[in-house]
């Protein structure tokens, strides 16, 4: 997690919503000055790509970075920056062959001496650990071969690398601007990318604007027209209230909203003026991560008892209804790794999870009913971080708190603070149970975040060699088949051998606008909702 937003351009702000919006178009006519203006769910903690933090900020990220290359929904790996490249016999070598005629937003050119700055920006102490430590793991070195080839060394074979090649950590940014920004970790107007759109005015709490970069002519392999973006600029609106969010878009004061929440998708659905778009994230399901360092869950029993205390489709279906899909593993539906043997495996029995807490020394009530033992109450706290609080999990959190202490005594307490209160508590252990979800195009990486003994962000505590071995072999396999039986061994262990975890349900992105808004969609590897490249206001 990264510090808080901070202002960065003053800004006399107009209020006026609609005067943001698009002017009036017309069947046929060109939307070469189009502007639009989208409402948002989350504001973003940071506008840097290579410190990325946020699946619903990633549709930023690629308005203003572009990749070295691009992931197809197939799971296959395309051109972009790069527009080849050669991997070694022995999986250690990358050449990659770049375009020469490709052009940061400050006018330097983009070579392979900007690719080599790029990643030995990595290296600086405390600029990424997370990544360094998964992603960069194997990384050695970087060598400008020729003005437009680049050869990356690794120490060993990585399975991952070529999706981190993809990803947002890849995004490129001038290393004039990376040694001249004012806060080159959050990023902002003076950290500056390749991508189809210029970063020039940032208001926190407010908005984020950007303008169409008049040279771009550079998109990844898929993309639906080449040459600049079809918007001349286009405004993200920061609306954390959903039912705000509906509200200006049903109101004519935004053209396109994201985080549509269920109880508004038939409302739109049923408006001829307006189109609702859906798709499933990649990477890991939400899910509850249980700490195992520490009483009620180091004991299994409690781990396992407060799992079926939770009916998870009846509360999906009050929280969500219907919308939602329902996760049985910590991978996610999407991945080419989920394991469907899990469905069904397990679910809510509130008779066991009484047993299960009675068998484990919770048997006494206190006066408002929930479980003692040694004259202290089950308690089980989450603390999340508002930047990160999406798709109402908080009314999420609400339902399964309910339902834990009707069903089984269980003491659930939700608080959702800033982001530097909620570190402070996940650093000093001040938790039981932590909500996490990661949008990830590979699973693998997720996965090496949040099992291993020494994961960059493993909060369950959970340390076990034969997963630590499972994931390791993982990640030095190129073969699919090979990679998806160990990652089965892996989600097996965890979430029904160990009960480490409660997946809960399937992140996905809703996006609802105006029929006269053409051209969105997702992104294919991530599921998310695609950068603006490619939309345009008419037809």
């Amino acid at each position: 997690m990264e510090p808080p937003v901070r202002r960065l351009t003053p800004l006399l702000l107009v209020f006026a919503l609609a005067a943001c919006g698009g002017q009036p178009q017309t069947a046929g006519q060109s939307t070469q000055g189009s502007s639009l203006t989208w409402a948002i769910e989350t504001q973003p903690v940071t506008l840097n790509p290579q410190q990325w933090s946020q699946n619903k900020a990633r549709l930023l990220v690629f308005n203003q970075f572009d990749a070295l290359v691009s992931r197809a929904e197939d799971g296959s790996f395309k051109p972009w920056l790069a527009k080849s490249w050669k991997v070694s016999g022995d999986g250690l070598t990358y050449t990659l062959h770049l375009r020469d005629d490709v052009t940061f937003h400050d006018g330097t050119k983009f070579d392979a001496a900007a690719v080599k700055a790029n990643l030995d920006q990595f290296r600086v102490p405390g600029y990424n650990p997370q990544v360094v430590a998964i992603q960069l793991k194997a990384f050695d070195r970087a060598e400008v071969v020729a003005p437009a080839t680049v050869k990356i060394t690794l120490k060993k074979p990585d399975a991952l690398f070529l999706d981190f090649l993809a990803s947002p950590y890849a995004g490129q940014v001038s290393p004039k601007s990376l040694k001249g920004a004012k806060d080159v970790k959050f990023g902002g107007p003076d950290l500056v990318g390749t991508g189809p759109f210029i970063l020039d005015r940032y208001v926190q709490g407010q908005e984020i604007h950007y303008r169409r970069n008049p040279g771009y002519a550079w998109p990844p392999a898929g993309a639906a027209h080449q040459g600049p973006a079809h918007l001349a600029e286009i405004t993200y609106r920061f609306l954390p209230e959903a039912a705000v969010r509906v509200g200006a878009l049903t109101s004519g004061q935004v053209q396109v909203i994201e985080g549509v929440p269920a109880t508004e998708t038939a409302l739109i659905k049923e408006n001829p003026g307006l189109a609702l778009l859906t798709s499933l994230n990649a990477g890991t399901a939400y899910s509850y991560y249980f700490n195992t360092t520490r009483p009620p869950f180091d004991d299994q029993r409690v781990r396992e008892a407060f799992r079926a205390a939770v009916d998870v489709d009846s509360v999906l279906k009050s929280v969500y209804q219907g919308t939602a899909t329902r996760a049985w593993s910590v991978v996610g539906d999407k991945s080419p790794f989920y394991d469907e043997t899990l469905k069904g495996a397990y679910g809510g029995d509130v008779a066991k999870a009484n047993a299960l807490l009675d068998a484990a020394g919770w048997k006494a009530r206190d006066s408002e009913g929930f479980r003692v033992k040694d004259g202290k109450r089950l308690t089980v706290r989450e603390v999340a971080s508002a930047p990160y609080v999406r798709d109402r999990r908080d009314v999420l959190a609400q339902a399964v708190q309910a339902q834990v202490k009707q069903n089984a005594g269980i003491d659930f307490q939700i608080r959702t603070v800033d982001q530097g209160s909620a570190q402070k508590a996940l650093d000093e252990g001040e938790y039981e149970l932590f909500g996490n979800s990661r949008g990830d195009s590979d699973v693998g990486a997720a996965l090496n975040l949040i099992l291993p003994s020494d994961g960059a962000i493993n909060r369950s505590g959970y340390a076990d060699p034969q997963v630590d071995k499972w994931l390791r072999a993982a990640s030095a396999t190129s073969d699919a088949a090979e990679r998806k039986a160990l990652y089965t061994k892996v989600q097996r262990k965890v979430v029904l051998d160990k009960a480490i975890l409660f997946p809960l349900y399937v992140p996905a992105d809703q996006v609802a606008a105006q029929r006269s808004v053409q051209g969105l969609g997702f992104d294919p590897a991530s599921g998310t909702p695609a950068s603006a490249y490619d939309v345009r206001i008419g037809t």
